[in-house]
């Protein structure tokens, strides 16, 4: 086995796809992720890390202690002795899927409250088809328990492991225009969160918003800075079936038609492939109950993974990207694409293979997938593709949206950064592309601020913090005119820092949430450093050192020094020898 991991030319030849050829063929369950919290003396002298294993700044995020509340009781008990203290607290998920350091406490003091075991099913209400369920319920357990009873959420992001309060910090979403839209946070009717109090009130209480109630536009996209969402009541449906179609096209008329298929089908959305010149339309809408059909959702990225088989795959992409080997990169964008194009992306016609299109099928069997979280321990034979345990994929994501009426020109720009460097832009295909994703405008004072596309753009992160990747500045250069030029908004529970520069400002509520949060927690004990810079109470989100832009710390202003003063954008293709890397935007 050492022969494998020391011959560079094996690795050259394996190739991104063979890692989706490995989990077609492998049946084994993979090893589940571990627990994001690890203390050195059973619950007291803690860490906490996302399931990437890597924050944004690589920093590692410490607590004094944590604790798991069982009960809505319990978690009043918790916040009550921490607020009599003064103690900072954070809230911290079974899954920790935010990229972001969102469960973060402030110093080596603090607390975190974990909601892992606040993930029962309280009551369900045929009749009005309502479902009540503790924060810490997954997507995939909150699918589950509500298909058993005939009801099915309307819509929901597409990865299983998110719990319900996760989704609602961060804004989590699917892809549709239709009825509310597709963030799950739009069809909450009641929510219970507890906040701290005055010593009159025993330093802790529970809130009830019921859905006429306008402080519930702050609570349901929180960003986990008023307190511990306790209960959420959802607003469900009759179990349906949807009926499944990939059609790939040429993206010369992508500009066009991006915001309009939109429209065109509830569950529409629109995998790109840039430097493929590709597209793949998802054709995804409602059909009759009595439609045949039992397909499934087995999403290939989301399965299990033999570990030998994605490091040689991550070692492929070092190698490539240290030779600056953009002919292999762009060779292996190639091969992915025809991979998942010839499996239908994991799903099959009955759970079993696939048989040919439309797949149909019922919602709880085709919204979300995520079959490597169910497996037992098996040594770490297999884990999910980016489990930081194995040699595994280790990647930046940048996700934003943007409204439809300035969709087509940032299309256009991208697709002319590939007219000018073809090549640029394999890294990404090698990941499924750029994602795009259909949102809604939202009533929640953080939620998109009108009807748009979500970009979900993934890409190699290298080891070193220091090691520029291949065609860097391309991908700086998307991701600053998305935020600068076309005033993206953030996905909350993703990107690197440099996306959440002055984000707040484009909220027009942003100061009701704040009136809201400074009720609920006046002293802050919710909140952080790093989430008062993001929600622009404090500076520092960005910072100024060498290297800094390449892990999306800072911006190049016109001066080639990297720091967020003017919003100037040098040319491209420049890396300076501290490794600031420069691109071609205009002024701001």
């Amino acid at each position: 086995m050492s022969k494998l991991y020391s011959d560079k030319t094996i690795f050259m030849k394996i190739g991104i796809s063979n890692i989706i050829l490995s989990i077609l063929i492998f049946t084994a369950e993979s090893s589940p992720p571990q627990d994001p919290i690890r203390c050195s003396n059973k619950t007291f002298n803690c860490t906490v890390i996302n399931t990437y294993g890597s924050f944004p700044d690589r920093t590692i995020c410490r607590a004094a202690e944590v604790v798991y509340p069982s009960t809505e009781a319990e978690l009043v008990s918790i916040v009550a002795n921490a607020a009599l203290q003064s103690r900072k607290m954070k809230v911290a998920t079974s899954t920790s899927h935010s990229i972001p350091k969102l469960a973060c406490p402030d110093g080596e003091n603090g607390l975190l409250i974990s909601t892992k075991n606040l993930d029962q099913t309280i009551n369900v209400d045929k009749s009005s088809m309502t479902m009540t369920v503790g924060s810490g319920m997954t997507l995939r357990e909150l699918i589950s328990k509500a298909a058993e009873v005939g009801l099915a959420l309307p819509y929901a992001p597409y990865w299983w492991g998110l719990t319900v309060g996760g989704m609602l910090g961060t804004g989590a979403h699917g892809s549709s225009l239709w009825g509310l839209g597709s963030a799950v946070h739009d069809y909450i009717v009641q929510l219970r969160i507890v906040t701290p109090a005055g010593p009159e009130e025993g330093y802790a209480k529970v809130r009830i918003l019921e859905s006429d109630n306008p402080e519930l536009n702050a609570a349901k996209v929180s960003l986990g800075v008023l307190g511990v969402i306790s209960q959420v009541t959802l607003k469900l449906q009759p179990m349906f079936k949807r009926s499944i179609t990939f059609l790939e096209m040429n993206d010369s008329t992508l500009g066009d038609q991006a915001s309009s298929f939109g429209y065109q089908h509830e569950f529409a959305d629109v995998s790109w492939h840039p430097s493929q010149k590709k597209v793949i339309y998802r054709v995804d809408d409602r059909v009759a109950t009595n439609t045949l059909g039992n397909g499934l959702n087995d999403f290939t990225g989301f399965r299990s993974t033999p570990s030998l088989v994605v490091a040689a795959v991550r070692s492929t992409e070092e190698i490539q990207e240290s030779t600056n080997d953009a002919n292999g990169i762009c060779l292996n964008a190639a091969t992915t694409i025809l991979t998942l194009k010839a499996t239908a992306y994991g799903y099959t016609n009955d759970g079993i293979i696939f048989k040919g299109y439309p797949i149909v099928g019922y919602q709880n069997r085709l919204q979300a997938s995520g079959s490597c979280l169910n497996g037992i321990q098996d040594a770490l034979l297999t884990a999910c593709p980016w489990d930081p345990r194995v040699k595994g994929l280790f990647f930046h994501q940048t996700t934003f949206s943007i409204g439809f009426s300035k969709v087509k020109g940032f299309i256009e720009d991208v697709q002319n950064l590939v007219n000018l460097v073809p090549k640029a832009l394999c890294g990404i295909d090698i990941y499924n592309g750029i994602l795009m994703r259909y949102v809604k405008a939202s009533s929640a004072y953080l939620g998109k601020q009108e009807d748009g596309i979500d970009f979900d753009i993934t890409y190699y992160r290298s080891k070193d913090p220091n090691k520029p990747r291949l065609y860097e500045d391309i991908l700086e250069e998307i991701e600053q005119i998305a935020m600068f030029k076309y005033g993206g908004l953030p996905h909350w529970g993703k990107n690197r820092n440099v996306a959440f520069l002055g984000a707040i400002k484009e909220y027009r509520n942003a100061a009701e949430f704040m009136k809201v949060k400074e009720n609920y927690d006046p002293n802050g004990l919710f909140s952080s450093e790093w989430t008062d810079q993001v929600l622009g109470l404090k500076n520092g989100i960005t910072i100024d050192k060498d290297g800094c832009a390449l892990e999306g710390l800072c911006i190049c202003s016109q001066d080639n020094h990297c720091a967020p003063k003017l919003g100037y954008f040098c040319r491209p293709g420049k890396i300076y020898k501290d490794a600031r890397v420069c691109t071609l935007s205009a002024k701001r």
